[in-house]
């Protein structure tokens, strides 16, 4: 704050005079409410406006703040075109251009499909042993609620936190596990590995605590396939989607896979698929969860898991999409696009075949994206064809 007087007169910060101080907590509210704009908005997908995803939120501020509060979101959501209505005026994102109008009245936009996914991803990740509901209402007020689709959960999960709290704590062990074992368990096991089929190892899996991924997860994402597979394909990690399905590949990478794969002549249900990463590293962006690579503890942590699904399948060649995969299973994640499309071999001699992960795909620029996805499918027919 600046000093308050100057030669006798008020300079703006001054506390200690009333008219300046109602105005400062005045403008303390607006701000506020402006960041509250930017955490509390959720947008629910319309039908397409020429070839581009729509999307449409309400939202109820306590102030006239949509003019300052928007172009937060239209630098952030800039690939999309959405409108932000609200009782008095309406913000609308069209082909990059922002412009307001008017509410000529409340039209909040229909429920979509994501909004059961989220609902079922807030209800798995709030955690009742850690409940302050005076915090959570300080930072998550009761008149937002209205305007949030997990709202309605909120006074179920807070009248049944004590009781899973207490069933938490049942499960607890009654002595914490000695050093030594603790490191074991975060170490390969090579004397285990002969017991257990792929569906008592996934059983297994959804347990597993060998790094800090499972914490922030919403599941284990296990692997799929024949357990006699001629073809092992092993990705990166699961995304978004996949976290909240609990299956490998069913997201947009896995589904430019199965495309180029089709494509390829190579039949899914005929091969096994899975991650070198079985929990979803993410970092949170308001209701997004965006993906992130996991760090080479991790990657080592869950070779555990999957060296037991390649013990158990004996594939007689591994596809490795991506560096993570390549890490995993090579020992090396560098220099990725230079050992596209070679034949490797794992440790333990079973070939390995290298090629990008479909993300990657996904991230290029519209003109790119043709070439490379008639690449990935050769790559797949490559790898098919030496199987005959």
């Amino acid at each position: 704050m600046l000093l308050a007087l100057s030669e006798g007169r008020l300079r703006w910060g001054d506390r200690a005079d009333p008219a300046m101080r109602k105005i400062l907590e005045q403008e303390k509210s607006v701000r506020r409410d402006i960041h509250k704009m930017h955490a509390f908005v959720r947008f629910r997908e319309l039908p397409p406006q020429e070839g581009r995803r729509a999307f449409g939120a309400w939202f109820e501020p306590e102030h006239h703040i949509v003019e300052a509060a928007t172009p937060f979101f239209a630098k952030r959501f800039g690939d999309m075109d959405w409108v932000i209505a609200t009782p008095e005026a309406t913000a609308h994102f069209i082909d990059g251009a922002l412009s307001f109008t008017e509410t000529e009245a409340e039209s909040r936009p229909p429920e979509d499909a994501t909004e059961a996914l989220w609902r079922t991803y807030y209800t798995n990740i709030f955690n009742p042993a850690r409940l302050m509901v005076k915090a959570m209402q300080s930072e998550m007020p009761k008149k937002y609620w209205k305007n949030l689709p997990e709202a309605d959960l909120i006074p179920g999960l807070i009248r049944g936190a004590q009781g899973r709290a207490a069933e938490m704590q049942a499960r607890m062990p009654t002595e914490p596990p000695k050093r030594r074992e603790a490191v074991a368990r975060m170490l390969p096991q090579p004397e285990q590995a002969a017991a257990g089929s792929l569906e008592e190892l996934h059983q297994q899996a959804e347990a597993c605590t060998r790094c800090p991924l499972h914490g922030p997860a919403t599941q284990v994402v296990f692997g799929e396939g024949p357990p006699d597979a001629a073809l092992m394909i092993v990705g990166e990690q699961p995304g978004d989607r996949e976290d909240l399905v609990g299956r490998p590949f069913v997201g947009p990478a896995g589904q430019l896979f199965d495309e180029e794969a089709e494509r390829a002549g190579l039949d899914r249900r005929q091969v096994y698929v899975t991650n070198a990463v079985k929990h979803f590293k993410f970092a949170p962006r308001g209701k997004r969860r965006i993906h992130s690579k996991p760090d080479a503890g991790e990657v080592t942590a869950c070779r555990w898991w999957l060296d037991l699904e390649r013990e158990r399948v004996k594939p007689k060649l591994i596809v490795a999409m991506g560096a993570t995969a390549c890490l995993s299973i090579t020992g090396s994640g560098a220099n990725l696009l230079k050992r596209r499309g070679q034949f490797e071999t794992a440790p333990d001699g079973t070939p390995v075949f290298v090629t990008v992960h479909p993300s990657y795909i996904l991230r290029l620029p519209d003109e790119a994206k043709a070439a490379e996805r008639q690449r990935f499918c050769d790559d797949l027919k490559t790898a098919l064809a030496s199987l005959t």
